[in-house]
C-alpha cells in the first residue's frame, strides 16, 4: 500500500482519544511510508492526522472542493493540495488516488464518503478495501447495523465480510494485504 485515503471528522470530537488516535495514525502512516490522502483540512481529526504525518517525514495530499478552500480551512503545509469543483469530484479523486480507504470517527460527511467507497466497490467500480477504525468502540453500533442488513436480506454475507471494522491498525493492515474484492453485485427479481 502506497497511499491510504482517510475519511474523518473536521471536528475533534468530545473525547481526546479521537485526536490522539488520529495523531497516532499519522505517525503509523509516516513510519510505513504510506502517503495520506484526505480532505485537506487543518482542523479536527483531519488536521491532527496530517500534522503527525508531516511532523514525522511522511507525505500528506489534500483534496478539497473550492467551497471549503474559500472558507480558509486548507492545511498550509501539505505536500500537495488538489482543489476540485465539488464534493462529488472530491470523493472520486480521493478514491482514484487511494490503494485503500479508512474511516476514523466522524459525522455525516465521513459516513457519506466511506459508504460511497464501499458502494462503488460492490458495484465493481473499484477493487480497493475499505475499513472503519473502531476507536473507543465508535463503530460498534454500525457493525450491528451492518449485520442486520445481512439478516434482513439487504446485504450479502460475503459483502458484509469485506467491510472491515477493527480497533487495531495492525489488523486493518493485514486485512488490506489479504483483501479479495467482492464479486460484482447481481440482482434478483
Amino acid at each position: 500500500m502506497k497511499r491510504l485515503t482517510v475519511f474523518c471528522g473536521a471536528n475533534p470530537g468530545t473525547d481526546p482519544i479521537y485526536m490522539q488516535a488520529a495523531h497516532e495514525l499519522g505517525i503509523w502512516l509516516a513510519e510505513r511510508q504510506v502517503a495520506l490522502v484526505y480532505g485537506g483540512a487543518s482542523v479536527g481529526l483531519m488536521g491532527a492526522c496530517a500534522d503527525a504525518v508531516l511532523a514525522h517525514g511522511g507525505q500528506a495530499i489534500g483534496v478539497m472542493p473550492e467551497l471549503l478552500q474559500q472558507r480558509g480551512i486548507a492545511h498550509p503545509k501539505l505536500n500537495e493540495l488538489i482543489v476540485v469543483p465539488d464534493m462529488q469530484a472530491r470523493k472520486a479523486k480521493m478514491l482514484e488516488l487511494a490503494d485503500a480507504c479508512l474511516a476514523l470517527p466522524g459525522g455525516i460527511g465521513t459516513m457519506e464518503e466511506i459508504f460511497d467507497a464501499i458502494s462503488w466497490s460492490q458495484l465493481g467500480l473499484h477493487r480497493k478495501p475499505c475499513a472503519f477504525y473502531n476507536i473507543n468502540g465508535y463503530y460498534k453500533s454500525l457493525a450491528a447495523f451492518l449485520d442486520r442488513t445481512v439478516s434482513e436480506g439487504f446485504l450479502s454475507g460475503g459483502n458484509r465480510e469485506k467491510i472491515i471494522i477493527s480497533d487495531s491498525l495492525d489488523i486493518i493492515e493485514q486485512c488490506f494485504a489479504t483483501y479479495v474484492p467482492p464479486e460484482r453485485r447481481t440482482y434478483s427479481r
